[in-house]
């Protein structure tokens, strides 16, 4: 089948198969699953052009509601985080996709650009990891004994919010801060900036995968929806490159997203948080080396 946009032809079904593959497994760390579908698309079916993160962000529009209505039927969105996350990332969003049209057009740059900061991210994780620095969140509960979340503050100056059994808080300015920045990687990038939080979340703030996963998963599905929005604009303002989304490309992925992204989120609460966050470490340092090596070899 041919896809006139993304100037590719494929077989009608590896894009959903793909999707769903990804999101099943990435979605229990709070990633949409678009994070690894960038790469998948680059190097595999050729599709390069600035187009290719705005058909990774409508994936995200299509496949993130499903797992995010999981969460919110099992009580655990801990929504000052979601909004936070949502506050911060929008204005990155915007300035990242300008920059990825005006500064990064060249597959290479930005691939070198995005690669070192995930290797940066996913050295912090996989440093937590060994060294064990958040043993709190990494209790072996049994799966049926996950409670929900409970909002214990939430204003100008702190975000906190309680699960099983324990109090968990940050800055919100911090956490505002941190999610500009990330937001516009997240724009150049094509993941809509949630899927980066993260492991911030869990490193530096030291919260819960447990209880990140969902609010990362909606603040990415709504700067996703701006994303899109975004490039479609620079479309109109850069004639001469190929900007807007792929749509009946990003429809594919996203049908096959639906149903990872929702017996991922279904799964997640039996699998171990420690397993979660090594899957969450393994998706990035794969990322950072693909990007990275790729723009030397």
């Amino acid at each position: 089948m041919l896809f006139p946009v993304a100037g590719i032809e494929v077989h009608p079904l590896v894009p959903p198969a793909v999707a769903f593959i990804i999101s099943f497994f990435t979605s229990m760390s709070g990633l949409s699953g678009a994070f690894l579908l960038l790469p998948f698309q680059m190097s595999v079916l050729g599709y390069t052009p600035p187009s290719v993160s705005a058909t990774n962000q409508l994936f995200n529009i299509i496949a993130i509601p499903s797992g995010v209505l999981r969460y919110m039927r099992e009580g655990r969105m801990v929504w000052p985080l979601t909004w936070a996350v949502v506050a911060g990332t929008l204005p990155g969003v915007l300035i990242g996709a300008i920059i990825r049209v005006t500064y990064l057009p060249n597959t290479a740059d930005f691939k070198l650009f995005v690669g070192g900061v995930l290797l940066y991210i996913g050295g912090r994780l996989l440093k937590s990891i060994l060294t064990a620095r958040h043993c709190k969140a990494n209790l072996e509960a049994a799966p049926q004994l996950l409670g929900q979340t409970k909002t214990l503050e939430f204003s100008l100056k702190r975000i906190s919010y309680s699960f099983q059994n324990e109090t968990y808080s940050a800055s919100t300015l911090g956490i505002f801060f941190l999610t500009f920045v990330v937001g516009i990687v997240g724009g150049i990038y094509g993941i809509g900036g949630g899927a980066i939080i993260a492991p911030f979340f869990i490193t530096f703030f030291g919260l819960p995968v447990y209880t990140v996963a969902g609010a990362c998963l909606m603040g990415t599905f709504v700067t996703s929806i701006a994303g899109v929005g975004i490039y479609q604009l620079l479309a109109f303002i850069y004639p001469t490159q190929v900007i807007a989304p792929d749509y009946l490309l990003g429809i594919l992925f996203g049908v096959g997203g639906v149903g990872g992204m929702y017996l991922g989120a279904l799964c997640q609460k039996y699998v171990p948080a420690t397993t979660l966050k090594i899957l969450l470490t393994i998706f990035i340092l794969f990322t950072a080396g693909k990007y990275t090596l790729g723009y030397f070899f």
